[in-house]
């Protein structure tokens, strides 16, 4: 489910993203009819109104330039390569954002869950720990409950639970890094592919004109490298964001290993008050 909502969000802010670029090519100046509408008010009032609209209006202008440089970069790098490095970014992206939204769901605080864990140990035992463990989120309450449900086979028991179920909860940290780091290197290939086959095509057009014409030549280069561009730049955002997951699961295991050990010295404390 997790997965499929960072899907659809992405699908979702490219869909309204496109949606707002035709309401902002179809709709009228609607500007500079509000400041003929305002033209009864005072002087100093209508200058003031017709200052806004303007600005806003330059604003504007200059977004629909960028967005149509875009639009115009995208369709001479030639549809086959540009939409897929563009699928490319989307399902990067999507798993991204899936494994960012894991992660911050798995921090936890894990003195205050320490604490808790203590308390129940000493008021109400290994049950009362275990269901201060189920009503918590995240990995670290998982590996206290695993550990405090062998509590009673001996510490050692405990403590080889504890590091086994660690595994797995890493396991699960790190799910789909593998598909992000190959759509970032994927990402560049593709551009590189286009960019060869976008000089095979300028070379193509020399051969079939019969001479050597800086227009036909600087035609296929530019076509070429944008799709090197566009490989580069989608690259580089997915590596920022696996950088940033990298260091979320690195975190969140330095939490998991120290709480690991905190939790096995308060077992071996609360066995040692018992005896």
């Amino acid at each position: 489910m997790k997965k499929l909502f960072a899907f659809v969000a992405v699908i979702g802010m490219l869909g309204l993203g496109a949606s707002n670029f035709a309401v902002a090519q179809s709709e009228p100046n609607s500007d500079t009819a509000t400041v003929v509408q305002n033209d009864s008010a005072s002087v100093d009032t209508t200058v003031q109104q017709a200052a806004t609209p303007a600005s806003s209006e330059k604003q504007q202008g200059n977004q629909n330039v960028l967005l149509k440089q875009i639009k115009a970069k995208f369709i001479e790098g030639g549809a086959g390569f540009m939409g897929t490095i563009l699928l490319t970014l989307i399902f990067g992206l999507a798993l991204a954002i899936e494994r960012i939204i894991y992660l911050n769901l798995s921090t936890t605080n894990t003195a205050k869950l320490l604490k808790n864990v203590e308390d129940a140990l000493e008021s109400g035992g290994v049950e009362a720990a275990k269901e201060v463990c189920r009503n918590t989120r995240g990995p670290v309450a998982s590996i206290f409950y695993q550990g405090l449900d062998r509590a009673d086979e001996g510490i050692e028991m405990a403590e080889k639970a504890v590091i086994s179920y660690g595994g797995v909860q890493m396991g699960l940290l790190e799910k789909n890094l593998s598909w992000i780091s190959l759509f970032i290197a994927i990402a560049p290939m593709l551009g590189f592919m286009g960019t060869v086959i976008g000089m095979i095509g300028a070379f193509d057009n020399i051969q079939v004109a019969g001479t050597v014409s800086a227009q036909l030549v600087a035609g296929g280069i530019k076509v070429a490298l944008i799709t090197t561009v566009s490989g580069l730049i989608v690259g580089i955002i997915l590596q920022v964001f696996y950088n940033y997951i990298l260091s979320k699961i690195d975190s969140i295991t330095v939490a998991m290993e120290d709480a690991s050990i905190s939790l096995v010295d308060i077992l071996i404390k609360h066995n040692t008050k018992n005896k």
